[in-house]
């Protein structure tokens, strides 16, 4: 130890030999009190020797001024970060200790706008290690140090002032609106972060995640508060893509809310500014779900219809589409689509068919006794290829076959118009076309 004094004085000594008055202005007005200080306790500190450097820090930070050297700051944050998280039990040390760190902040960001960034960064996360049990003021610090950075702050400070935003509302300090417009916020900047690597990409990844999660589940943005809030500047800016991809985006995650005409609205914005098959998907579901099938049948037509969408992709449109259409008593278009569906991805047959077969099934026939009824051999035929295809479907399309048989025509009656088992016959009925094969009760 005396060794280790002895060093220090010697190099301490080697400095004070060579400051100048220029250097008595940088240093203070006692500026060789201020560079023995600080060798003193920079040498502990390399040393890892914290609490031999503290006392000689402490001297230092009294004595020297806030632009002597950058390092005395910054280091005076580790070092009474130290102190406090050995005293976390004593509330009064612990809160003196807090003041103190936050000081050598603000004299870092006032003093060292160089490392502005970094100081801003560090100060809010300590904020919210060590200042929970002061939401308000956690609250207006956080805030406070996204409105100064931006995309510069740290993603996790994001995280942090919308998870205390949540608190503060839940324990009614805070308006929704404030929530809301920190949430919007806290997507937006972390999502056009610069990432240098994956590892920090998938970081803002998970944490645009979290906090979309922790906004979900904390239901501040009830479908009411997000009507009321976004109405007013929709109307005012209709045209606003971002706004509208906003008001999508938070409308979306939002249980119950996207029958209304905002949401559609938004969504048709977005729709005619950037078109894409998944946006006219969800004008299809939109329009679906307040049965206006013409502008359903529309956009789900241009949803297939996009380039950008694949076959696969495509082919669930189309069986999508065919089962709407037929719900809404379109059957010429609902058995085209089903057709599409399984030409462009075999993997839809068995669905498709059987709903091939129910149409037929459906379908009101005019003529005779055995015209009317031999659609029912059709629609057995699409049975029996819908379980060929997908034998998941066998015990549905075997009820569906038995149905069906029942109206088959007596062999009596099929032998009165000149029909007979196994003989092939050409149906039309209800704009369809298909070739079977006779069938009847024995």
């Amino acid at each position: 130890m005396k060794k280790i004094v002895l060093l220090i004085s010697i190099a301490a000594m080697s400095l004070f030999a060579g400051s100048t008055l220029s250097a008595q202005g940088k240093f203070g007005p006692d500026s060789a009190e201020c560079l023995k200080y600080l060798s003193y306790y920079t040498e502990y500190y390399k040393q890892k020797n914290y609490d031999s450097a503290l006392p000689n820090w402490r001297q230092a930070y009294r004595i020297c001024p806030p632009t002597a050297r950058y390092s005395l700051l910054s280091d005076g944050t580790t070092l009474l970060k130290r102190v406090l998280r050995n005293n976390s039990k004593n509330p009064v040390y612990r809160e003196a200790l807090i003041d103190s760190i936050m000081k050598i902040y603000d004299e870092r960001i006032q003093y060292w706008p160089k490392h502005l960034t970094a100081s801003l960064n560090n100060k809010a996360l300590d904020m919210y290690n060590f200042m929970k049990d002061e939401p308000e003021k956690l609250y207006e610090g956080l805030t406070t140090t996204i409105s100064q950075l931006g995309i510069k702050a740290k993603a996790d400070i994001y995280l942090f002032q919308v998870s205390t935003a949540i608190d503060l509302y839940k324990d009614g300090i805070l308006d929704p609106e404030s929530v809301i417009s920190s949430y919007e916020t806290a997507v937006k900047n972390v999502t056009a972060m610069p990432v240098k690597n994956d590892v920090e990409r998938r970081n803002n990844e998970k944490i645009v995640s979290d906090i979309e999660s922790l906004f979900i589940t904390s239901q501040v943005a009830s479908c009411d508060n997000l009507i009321a809030l976004f109405t007013p500047r929709f109307e005012a800016d209709p045209q606003n893509v971002e706004l509208a991809k906003n008001i999508v985006k938070m409308m979306g995650v939002t249980e119950g809310c996207t029958d209304n005409d905002l949401f559609l609205n938004a969504v048709t914005v977005m729709h005619n500014t950037e078109p894409s098959h998944v946006s006219a998907y969800n004008l299809y579901k939109l329009y679906a779900g307040r049965a206006d099938v013409d502008n359903a049948v529309m956009y789900m037509t241009e949803a297939i219809d996009n380039a950008e969408s694949d076959a696969v992709t495509d082919a669930g449109y189309q069986y999508e589409l065919a089962a709407f259409c037929y719900k809404n008593g379109q059957t010429a278009k609902a058995y085209a689509a089903a057709q599409a569906a399984v030409e462009l991805d075999p993997a839809t047959a068995g669905k498709a068919y059987m709903l091939m077969g129910t149409i037929w099934g459906s379908l009101p026939c005019s003529g005779n006794d055995i015209e009317q009824r031999a659609k029912y051999w059709v629609a057995v035929d699409f049975m029996n290829k819908a379980k060929a295809a997908d034998e998941t479907l066998a015990e549905s399309a075997n009820d569906l076959i038995r149905q069906y048989a029942a109206y088959y025509p007596q062999t009596a009656e099929a032998f009165m118009y000149d029909v007979t088992d196994g003989q092939s016959y050409t149906v039309s009925c209800g704009g369809l076309r298909a070739t079977t094969t006779v069938r009847t009760q024995k």
